[in-house]
C-alpha cells in the first residue's frame, strides 16, 4: 500500500496564515510568486511580494502541478471574505470585473477621480496585513461598526459578521451563527482598508455553508 501524501501547507486561514489542509476551498490565489521550499513548505517570510491577489479556481482551463519547484506558490481560500481577511484583493487577469469594481471603490472613497491601479493599492494594504515580523497587523473595532464581510478574532476563532449574524469559520466552512453582543469590542482581522471597501459597497462572495443567500457584487460576475 502506498504511504499517505501529507497535505500541502498552502490552506490560508482569515489571519492570513498558511497551513497544511486536505481541504481546498472555493477559491485560489497567490502572494506575488515563488515562497516555497523544494520540499513544499512555506519560507520564512510567507509572500514573494506585495502582489497578494485572490483568483479562480479555473481560468481557461489552465492545469498545472500545485507548489512546483520555482513556480508561483498556489493558496488556496474557503471564500473570498476569507481571502480579504488575509490581506488579498480580487485578481486583475481572471476577476477583471471584480477587480475593477474594487478600484473603483478604492478611488471614490479615497477622493480620487481616476480607478486606482493594482501597485497602488498593494503598498497600501501590505502596510495594514503585516509587519516587519510577518505578523498579522489587526486593530480593535465594535462589531456593530463593521460591514458585512468582515472577520473578527471572538470567543477564540475567527468570526464572519453576515446578515447582522456572526458565523463561526473552519476549514470547512461556517458553523451556526453565534450570539456575540455588537456593542463590544473585539479584534479585526480584515486590513482597515478593506473593511473601509466593504463599508463603501464592495460584496465579497462567501461559502455556501452560509446558511444564507449571498449578497450580489453590483459588478457582473466573471464566474458561476
Amino acid at each position: 500500500m502506498p504511504p499517505l501524501q501529507m497535505p500541502l501547507q498552502n490552506r490560508v486561514t482569515p489571519s492570513g496564515e498558511i497551513i497544511a489542509a486536505t481541504q481546498r476551498g472555493t477559491m485560489l490565489g497567490n502572494r506575488g510568486g515563488c515562497f516555497h521550499t523544494a520540499s513544499q513548505r512555506i519560507k520564512p517570510r510567507p509572500y514573494a511580494s506585495k502582489q497578494w491577489i485572490c483568483c479562480v479556481l479555473d481560468f481557461k482551463g489552465r492545469r498545472r502541478s500545485v507548489m512546483s519547484p520555482g513556480l508561483y506558490t498556489e493558496l488556496f481560500f474557503l471564500d473570498e471574505a476569507t481571502a480579504l481577511a488575509a490581506g488579498h484583493r480580487p485578481c486583475f487577469e481572471c476577476r477583471r470585473a471584480d477587480a475593477s469594481r474594487f478600484a473603483e471603490i478604492w478611488a471614490e472613497r479615497t477622493g480620487h477621480t481616476k480607478r486606482a491601479s493594482a501597485p497602488e493599492m498593494d503598498v497600501v494594504l501590505q502596510s495594514e496585513r503585516i509587519n516587519a515580523k510577518h505578523q498579522k497587523i489587526t486593530f480593535n473595532a465594535s462589531l456593530a461598526s463593521l460591514p458585512n464581510g468582515t472577520f473578527v478574532q471572538a470567543h477564540g476563532m475567527p468570526h464572519l459578521k453576515w446578515d447582522a449574524k456572526f458565523w463561526p469559520w473552519s476549514l470547512d466552512g461556517y458553523d451556526k451563527a453565534t450570539v456575540i453582543d455588537a456593542s463590544e469590542t473585539f479584534k479585526v482581522l480584515t486590513p482597515i482598508s478593506i473593511v473601509a471597501q466593504l463599508t463603501a459597497g464592495y460584496k465579497p462572495t462567501v461559502h455556501p455553508s452560509l446558511v444564507i443567500y449571498p449578497l450580489p457584487n453590483t459588478a457582473v460576475r466573471d464566474r458561476p
